[in-house]
Order: C-alpha cells, then sequence, then structure tokens
C-alpha cells in the first residue's frame, strides 16, 4: 500500500497527474527517487509521441533583468487551451530566465543547455516534462535576447 503523503508530496513537486504518481510509487515499490526517475521517463516517452503534432498556437513571453539584459521568446502549443495554463506560462518564463542569464547562440544550444535551477537537466528535458504534464507538443519558436 502506498502512502498518500508520499503520492502528494511527489505531486506537488512534479505536478505530474495523482494517477501517474500513484503508478510511479508503485512501480518503484516506494521509493520516491526512482518514482520521479520513472516520471521523468514517462513524461520523455509522451513528449516522443507528440513531436510531430502542429503547434499553431503560443505565446510571446518577455523578461527583462534589471534593465540591462531583455528578452523576446516565442513558446508554440498545440491548442489556445494550453496557453492559458499557468503550467505553460511558467515554461515560457523559465526559459526567457535562462535566455537571460546564459545567452545561447541558438534554439539548438538553448535545448542542450543546462537548467540553471536543476543542472541534472537540460532544457530540452525540461520541455519534455511539460509535455507530458500537458499532453500537447511544446516547441520554442524563436528567442531574441538584448545587452546593453
Amino acid at each position: 500500500m502506498i502512502d498518500i503523503e508520499l503520492v502528494k508530496k511527489l505531486r506537488e513537486e512534479t505536478q505530474a497527474s495523482i494517477a501517474d504518481c500513484r503508478k510511479a510509487l508503485e512501480d518503484s515499490n516506494g521509493d520516491y527517487d526512482r518514482a520521479k526517475d520513472w516520471l521523468a521517463k514517462r513524461g520523455a516517452e509522451i513528449a516522443e509521441k507528440k513531436a510531430d503534432r502542429i503547434t499553431s498556437a503560443g505565446i510571446v513571453d518577455s523578461y527583462v533583468h534589471n534593465g540591462k539584459v531583455g528578452v523576446l521568446l516565442t513558446l508554440l502549443c498545440e491548442t489556445d487551451f494550453v496557453v492559458r495554463t499557468s503550467e505553460f506560462k511558467n515554461l515560457a518564463h523559465e526559459i526567457a530566465l535562462q535566455i537571460s542569464a546564459m545567452n545561447p547562440k541558438n534554439v539548438k544550444s538553448l535545448l542542450e543547455q543546462e537548467y540553471i535551477r536543476d543542472p541534472k537537466m537540460t532544457i530540452e528535458e525540461l520541455i519534455k516534462q511539460t509535455i507530458g504534464k500537458l499532453g500537447e507538443n511544446i516547441q520554442v519558436r524563436e528567442f531574441k535576447r538584448l545587452e546593453l
């Protein structure tokens, strides 16, 4: 029997569905770290299945750091419904912060960078994790970084 408090903790940390959190904990015999790994792999599998889907909706997000560095980012997904979610908006903001801090040359180099908040994952893995949660393809279309 899986402890409900452990399920709640895993859900809070990963934002995965309750059903996925329970399944991850069951498959990992209650090992919290293995359950997190299970959820990350599941998100990547879902992302791979959705990679060819058309992304025709999205947002332009901006971030300005101390009036010295500015970022404009176009992040795409499949539907307006997902655009309005806090998870999608948060992803856009996190990617804009990444661009501001790390100054990638292009989208490809951005996706390969270590995520500034968690060096164990890349930006591509962060996006795939969000795809797993939201169930839609998500792509960085373009960005522009300006600096004084």
